[in-house]
């Protein structure tokens, strides 16, 4: 759906905003998906801990979510991401402030912490709206791929990050303290994020695209691609980037460094593949690029899972990151492209409600097989579920075509 234009200083000035923002976001989710299993451990708690408090991030994150699609319309977006902004600092400063289960359980699902690889937060639903605000058809699938790329480069240079306890470690900082320290940085960028949002242009009523507005005219394709959005969700929870570091903990002893190494170099190949994404939809379609480059990265975690060495789980790993987010841009610009202006916010929120609600059952179910010993399970499951949602997406909504759209489905 073409959105009436806004002037291009404005469209320019909210777009680099977004793109900061959510490269600050992401170094910083990048460290924490890997730090949070090793600063619970550290606390004394054990495995089945870990996914309970994975599980409770994506729940207080899907309700967070649920609550702007359904009251968000109400106030402007740009104070909503203002109070998400606020919300981000005050996480950081409040789990370094408990240690014990429950506190930190509270603050995890009231907060803003991201155990995954991509962002599962309410900012998630607010910038998107946002981004397709002051974007057309013709590029918005573009901008989403600077967004998705921006994500996953700054996400990629955090995980290195997780060595930093360790190096301060050197200085005679306890290890424990010094992985809190990781925590309070969380919370200066929530405040930095926040400043920046101070400087998004406010759209006056001539400017503005629509305003935003409940699901009605386009309720009935967003429940049917939330529905299935659950099925990838929930599959994805089992492989969370801190699931999969504990499996790399569990099974292979791979130490903290190497770890932070191997999702630097995994969120690399994700980031630079994303800038395919936009070229490969004009050729195929955005339906079919999501598909079909899903499918073989969904293959290679299921090997992976299997490999009997560290370095051929590696390489799987690596050939399932060039390939396994480039159905991110795609998504985001099909969604947005098949749903009215008014009602982009909602269906930004209720299509990624489900998901985080669908994501919040996997961390416990994968953590719970860890614990009793199957440690392929998890990625085995994960990968069999992916395949599925792909073929179940790409039949139901093959001859949909998004507007601009000239591929033949």
């Amino acid at each position: 759906m073409t959105s009436p234009s806004v002037a291009p200083n404005i469209s320019q000035r909210a777009i680099r905003v977004l793109l900061i923002t959510r490269g600050l976001r992401a170094f910083v989710d990048g460290y924490v998906a890997i730090l949070l299993p090793v600063y619970l451990l550290a606390l004394g708690m054990n495995t089945l801990d870990v996914g309970l408090l994975s599980t409770a991030t994506l729940l207080g994150s899907a309700a967070l979510t649920l609550a702007v699609g359904a009251w968000g319309h109400q106030f402007a977006s740009r104070g909503l991401l203002l109070s998400a902004a606020i919300l981000m600092a005050a996480t950081g400063l409040a789990f370094i402030s408990v240690d014990g289960f429950w506190p930190l359980l509270l603050v995890a699902f009231v907060g803003t912490l991201n155990p995954s690889a991509g962002d599962v937060s309410v900012f998630l639903p607010l910038e998107h709206a946002q981004i397709a605000n002051v974007t057309t058809d013709s590029n918005r699938t573009t901008i989403f791929a600077r967004y998705s790329l921006t994500g996953s480069l700054c996400a990629a240079l955090g995980a290195l990050c997780v060595a930093m306890p360790e190096a301060l470690s050197t200085y005679g900082i306890e290890h424990l303290n010094a992985l809190r320290w990781m925590f309070v940085f969380y919370a200066l960028i929530g405040m930095t994020v926040y400043i920046l949002y101070r400087q998004l242009p406010i759209l006056h009523a001539h400017e503005a695209f629509a305003h935003p507005a409940p699901l009605k005219e386009s309720r009935a394709v967003v429940v049917r691609i939330a529905a299935l959005f659950c099925v990838d969700a929930f599959a994805g929870g089992l492989v969370l980037n801190s699931l999969l570091a504990l499996w790399l903990f569990e099974k292979f002893d791979l130490s903290l460094a190497a770890a932070g190494s191997f999702f630097f170099w995994s969120g690399l190949l994700s980031a630079f593949s994303q800038l395919a994404a936009p070229r490969v939809a004009q050729r195929i379609g955005l339906l079919n690029t999501m598909v079909f480059t899903h499918i073989p990265a969904n293959i290679f975690l299921i090997l992976a899972a299997l490999a009997p060495t560290l370095p051929i789980a590696i390489v799987l790993l690596f050939l399932r990151a060039l390939l396994s987010q480039m159905d991110v841009p795609t998504r985001s610009a099909y969604v947005m492209s098949v749903v009215t202006p008014p009602e982009r916010a909602a269906a930004a929120s209720f299509t990624a409600t489900p998901r985080s609600l669908a994501a919040a059952l996997g961390p416990t179910l994968g953590a719970a097989m860890f614990a009793t010993g199957y440690l392929a399970a998890p990625l085995v499951l994960a990968g069999g579920l992916k395949i599925a949602y792909d073929f179940a997406l790409w039949r139901s909504f093959r001859l949909h075509q998004a507007p601009g759209e000239t591929t033949e489905k």
